[in-house]
């Protein structure tokens, strides 16, 4: 196993805190595989450091659900199931759509300020999309749904969200292509911004529950390969 590149101790910080950190987003990069075991001692000497803060960032990463302990074999990066897709994204569904009842519930200011931060993020995945940019293309999708729910302003909702978004980018990552309809996901990520700022909670609510479906579908359909083979279709949105 190779050091993951970034995965420094900066003062301040606890050292567990920041492992568990970086190796979380060398996780959802792909930088560590589906299946990888992560060997602790390892770890722990490429990073300079003692094995207590790498056991205690992987025992954090084993509570989120990204790495899963084997009793007497190690612990080994998450392999995801067309069934822990479904999962991931029914549970999606169901925090976004509390999350939007909490801010058409909040007033006006709590709506316009979460716009101004999704404007944001739908710009920047526009250029991105522009430029074909995979990796940057799925960190914003995850983080304009991430800022979508943080705006709601519940810190359970945010923390528990905060692992189904890695969750997320793993699924989108590890398929290793890009989006063959990228202009439609800004078109659709834009349509959730107008409808908040509209303050249509009708209309809000049902393009969460279809765009959440189509995800499923999207990254569980099989596709017919050239060689007539069938393999996993790409995402056309799956954010």
């Amino acid at each position: 196993m190779t050091a993951p590149e970034g995965l420094l101790v900066l003062e301040g910080r606890p050292t567990a805190q920041l492992i568990a950190d970086q190796l979380r987003e060398q996780i959802v990069q792909g930088v560590f595989r589906p299946g990888q075991q992560i060997n602790e001692s390892i770890l722990s000497g490429q990073l300079r450091t003692s094995r207590g803060p790498v056991r205690e960032a992987l025992q954090r990463l084993a509570q989120e659900g990204i790495l899963v302990s084997h009793r007497n074999r190690g612990v080994f990066v998450l392999e995801l199931t067309t069934g822990d897709i479904k999962e991931i994204y029914t549970v999606r569904e169901a925090v976004e759509t509390t999350a939007a009842n909490t801010l058409m519930d909040a007033g006006q200011q709590q709506i316009d300020d979460t716009c101004q931060v999704l404007k944001g993020i739908v710009k920047d995945m526009a250029k991105q999309v522009a430029v074909s940019d995979w990796q940057a293309i799925a960190r914003l999708d995850m983080e304009f749904h991430t800022s979508f729910v943080a705006g709601a302003g519940n810190t359970r909702l945010t923390r528990i969200y905060k692992t189904l978004a890695a969750e997320s980018r793993m699924c989108i990552l590890n398929l290793e292509v890009s989006y063959p309809r990228a202009d439609d996901l800004v078109q659709e990520h834009q349509n959730l911004l107008d409808l908040l700022a509209a303050g249509d909670r009708k209309g809000l609510l049902k393009a969460i529950k279809q765009h959440m479906q189509k995800a499923v579908e999207d990254l569980t359909a099989p596709t017919q390969a050239k060689d007539g083979t069938t393999g996993e279709t790409p995402p056309t949105d799956v954010g």
